[in-house]
């Protein structure tokens, strides 16, 4: 009988754990080195404040560009199982999209750029007009 009840016990914290787990998903650093951009996100508290703009507040996060105080931020997303729909905003306010971010795998997310203005980033005193499709992996 204590077997039984330490084997059920040790299942219900086992199936916490995971579900705790589950919710890591859109949480974290994630890189895309060809590009030089990063995510920097928590979807689920909504906590992250950019960097040197604090006047936005708590948001769910921003996609940044190395090297550079340029950034797209996330206005709001909303998560249903591994894909997550986000509004961003450049950091000057004039130009906004919607897009997806999709898990692919643990390591591995897919942004891709719906409606909207084009995601575009400084390079070298130009725009880079970033790809539709962009693949990030979090970082440790």
């Amino acid at each position: 009988m204590k077997k039984l009840l330490f084997s059920l016990l040790f299942c219900a914290l086992c199936a916490g754990t995971v579900t705790a787990q589950g919710d890591l998903h859109f949480r974290g650093y994630f890189v895309n080195n060809d590009y030089e951009v990063y995510l920097r996100i928590n979807l689920y508290e909504q906590n992250i404040e950019v960097p040197g703009q604090e006047l936005y507040g708590q948001l769910p996060g921003y996609l940044g560009k190395q090297r550079n105080s340029f950034c797209w931020v996330i206005t709001s997303a909303e998560v249903k199982g591994k894909e997550a729909t986000l509004q961003l905003i450049n950091d000057y306010g004039s130009e906004d999209l919607t897009a997806t971010l999709t898990q692919k795998n643990d390591s591995v997310f897919v942004l891709r750029q719906g409606k909207g203005s084009a995601l575009k980033v400084p390079k070298n005193g130009k725009w880079q007009k970033l790809p539709k499709t962009l693949e990030f992996k979090r970082r440790k």
